[in-house]
């Protein structure tokens, strides 16, 4: 113990250093106390106040995202924070502005749901909670040490168990909030396990430290596999793929339609952030012990070919989305499993445009659902001639989400190609051909389940007129 008492300055020193690089973060912890303070100061009426306070916190915490771009004079520089717990940079700078833009969005939403908003505990804790998961929204996408990995995700995780079961007494929501804690602290005890394995491998926790490397290339590799799989488990919860995507469906229709828009979102952004981090060490390596590009490859086509067939079976809007959204994770991994610079940039255009396209579907979801109770798609008949200008864009979102020409969901959509493409062209692995011809053909098929959406609304009613003349 007193031989540590020399180097406590030079820590403390180096810690006070290292904050001018995590402003954001205090500021997203001085807002979330102050969103607190005024729910307990305005009790019941404390809605609107709080909903202000937290808007323009994360206003400010956007500014203050923006400003740490003049921190970092070259692009490929890293930053290590808080002795390599957390590390900056400006990717990780790019996936905490567009998780802060889709959060600021999600809070003026959540007032738009009729059900939420009249919620008898109003919606001042749902304000502290979303404000609350963006610290941990943060720390996922800066983590470089297992332990910190392990701790943003839990911290995003209770906020998603509050959030999904906010509206305890609905029977639906309460089912769904259950189902999420069970799997999601199964999960969570799979991943730890897994980090607990690489620890006992390594004798460190530290990603990014030299002798993380160095006793993995001593540890037999079959028991890296376990490791790396345990871990990539608990990851996927998050990101939803194939196989531990089962709870999506079921939770996504109990939650309330703005919160389903948020965990359709906002985590899943940070998975992917995180889901680099962890696999840029492995890359790195002279021999890599476990095939990442194989086994993510192969998940995300089986992804992608059992999130968009399964979502053409759906009547239910929330539940066809759902099984979208676990499509659109398969072709998300595409831009992964590239391991290049120009896949992470595609990755980050990508999720920005699939976030902002599925919120705005949810939205106008739940637009139909507040002005005329329509939740499926057959409930949706002639709508479009009574709510045109709704209809209308729910149509453009409906293209962009496709991948149709001109959209900015095609943009994305081709950045991906390209970047596989370029890959392919590199080392050509018949991996990654496949999973163009996979992501393609899958793309084909979300047309013929986007697609009842715009029948219903404005070609159904047509049908039923012109048949009964």
């Amino acid at each position: 113990m007193h031989e540590l008492l020399p180097s406590i300055p030079g820590l403390l020193s180096q810690i006070l250093a290292d904050l001018k690089y995590f402003i954001p973060e205090i500021y997203i912890s001085v807002v979330f106390l102050a969103v607190l303070s005024a729910d307990l100061v305005f009790g019941k009426n404390s809605a609107r106040y709080c909903k202000a306070i937290a808007i323009a916190g994360l206003v400010i915490v956007l500014f203050k995202d923006y400003e740490q771009y003049t921190l970092i004079p070259n692009k490929y520089d890293v930053f290590p924070l808080f002795n390599g717990m957390l590390f900056l940079h400006t990717q990780a700078l790019s996936f905490k502005l567009i998780i802060d833009v889709l959060l600021l969005i999600l809070l003026f939403y959540f007032s738009w749901d009729e059900k939420l908003a009249s919620h008898k505990k109003g919606l001042s804790d749902l304000y502290t909670i979303t404000v609350g998961s963006a610290l941990g929204l943060h720390l996922m996408v800066m983590a470089a040490n297992m332990l910190s990995l392990f701790l943003a995700i839990e911290f995003v995780s209770i906020a998603s168990y509050l959030m999904v079961a906010y509206r305890s007494e609905n029977a639906l929501s309460a089912e769904a909030g259950l189902k999420y804690v069970l799997f999601g602290a199964a999960s969570s005890a799979v991943l730890l396990y897994g980090i607990s394995l690489f620890y006992g491998f390594t004798g460190t926790l530290d990603l990014f430290n030299g002798g993380f490397i160095e006793q993995l290339m001593t540890v037999d590799r079959s028991l890296i596999v376990l490791a790396s799989a345990l871990v990539l488990t608990g990851i996927g919860f998050k990101l939803s793929f194939v196989p531990v995507h089962f709870w999506v469906p079921d939770v996504y229709e109990g939650a309330s339609t703005p919160v389903t828009a948020y965990l359709s979102t906002v985590p899943k952004i940070a998975a992917f952030a995180l889901l680099v981090n962890f696999l840029t060490p492995f890359i790195a390596m002279a021999e890599v012990p476990v095939n990442f590009r194989l086994v993510l490859g192969l998940i995300g086509i089986i992804t992608m070919v059992a999130g968009n067939f399964a979502a053409v079976a759906q009547n239910n809007i929330k539940r066809m989305l759902a099984y979208s959204s676990i499509g659109h994770t398969g072709f998300a991994l595409m831009a992964i499993v590239t391991f290049s610079p120009q896949g992470l940039a595609s990755l980050i255009y990508y999720l920005a445009v699939y976030a902002i396209a599925n919120i705005g579907a949810l939205v106008l979801a739940t637009y139909f659902a507040n002005a005329a109770d329509a939740e499926t798609a057959s409930s949706y008949k002639g709508l479009g001639f009574k709510y045109p200008a709704a209809s209308v864009c729910f149509v453009i979102i409906l293209i962009s989400l496709t991948g149709i020409p001109v959209s900015a969901g095609f943009t994305g959509k081709l950045f991906v190609f390209s970047a596989v493409y370029a890959s392919y062209s590199q080392n050509h692995d018949v991996l990654l051909l496949a999973m163009l011809i996979t992501g393609a053909v899958t793309t084909v098929v979300s047309l013929f389940y986007y697609i009842k959406i715009p029948l219903n609304l404005f070609l159904k009613k047509v049908w039923l007129v012109l048949a009964n003349t």
